[in-house]
């Protein structure tokens, strides 16, 4: 078969993706700063070079058809990756480039927004596109220069870099304490437990830890965000179990307390995922190498260096402690 047949020109698939998008060559037009007509043929020519019709036409109304919208999947995929390689390779220019970060909704909230300011101080010509995201994901396809996620640090495809482990503390409200104190683990059993509903099974690990009943866990309503569950623990509804470092301001204002003696360590930490690029773009290592900086002074210097030095020598050897710190 001929290359050209299966090649088809970039600007019949821009306009095929925009009329798909729109039902519409009239919006497609606008949207491409083209006439109607001109998107009109654009996508008359590539349905005569594919020989399939990808459109229904009855008047003005347009709709898919079965082939027009199984070839839409496909090419509004490659042209994400399209765009996203013109991106990255447009960083390469100079220093004034965008990074599109993906994170977990929580993390970017409590702990990297309110850092990001000092970021911005060094590189003010590069701009940091935060998007919310939970899960693995096709980064290329999400239009997605780098994610930050919480697992073992493996992401097919992509390279990790760890940032921060995951040690979960138990933290309640300052008037649910004066009900019914949490001064050590057992009073845990006098309270609801607040739990994340992709993680539930963690308050059984914790209970499991301290040598408590798991049978008399009582487990209060699920929340999707760690924000959510934070929230709840602040209004008073039970207390949860939240990495530390994301309660750092609530800790502080003294709108929660915090078991810092009763740690879990879930052996998950927070990872920088990135391309596999043999150098990155110059924004994005920056971004890199400011983020792996800034971990490392908040283990050092931050609530985080406090919670480990108040914990029992049995929940934290000496090679646990250094591994915090390389």
């Amino acid at each position: 078969m001929n290359p050209r047949r299966l090649t088809p020109s970039m600007s019949w698939l821009v306009a095929f993706e925009s009329a798909a998008q729109h039902l519409s060559f009239t919006r497609a037009a606008n949207e491409l700063s083209l006439t109607q007509s001109a998107v009109s043929r654009h996508v008359q020519a590539l349905e005569q070079l594919l020989e399939v019709s990808l459109f229904r036409r009855d008047g003005r109304r347009i709709e898919l058809t079965e082939a027009g919208a199984l070839y839409l999947r496909e090419v509004r995929g490659g042209l994400r990756r399209i765009r996203n390689a013109s991106l990255q390779v447009m960083a390469y220019r100079n220093e004034s480039a965008s990074i599109h970060l993906a994170s977990l909704p929580t993390f970017a909230a409590k702990w990297l927004m309110p850092r990001l300011t000092t970021f911005y101080a060094s590189y003010p010509e590069v701009l940091v596109h935060v998007h919310s995201r939970i899960g693995q994901f096709d980064l290329e396809l999400a239009g997605m220069n780098a994610a930050i996620g919480v697992g073992d640090g493996n992401w097919p495809g992509l390279v990790s870099y760890r940032l921060l482990d995951e040690r979960m503390i138990p933290v309640i409200s300052p008037k649910l304490a004066l009900e019914h104190p949490l001064n050590k683990p057992s009073d845990a059993l006098k309270h609801v437990l607040l739990p994340v509903a992709v993680r539930p099974a963690l308050w059984n690990r914790w209970f499991s830890t301290y040598d408590l009943p798991t049978k008399k866990l009582r487990l209060g309503p699920q929340y999707d965000h760690t924000s959510h569950l934070i929230q709840a623990a602040v209004a008073g509804m039970g207390i949860a179990l939240v990495p530390d470092f994301l309660v750092e301001d609530e800790l502080r204002d003294g709108t929660l307390q915090a078991l810092l003696d009763a740690p879990l360590a879930t052996g998950w930490s927070y990872y920088l995922f990135v391309p596999p690029h043999k150098t990155l773009p110059p924004s994005l290592a920056a971004f890199k190498d400011w983020l792996l900086e800034v971990t490392k002074e908040t283990l050092i210097n931050g609530p985080i260096a406090q919670v480990v030095d108040e914990m029992p020598r049995n929940f934290l050897d000496d090679e646990v402690k250094e591994s915090r710190f390389r």
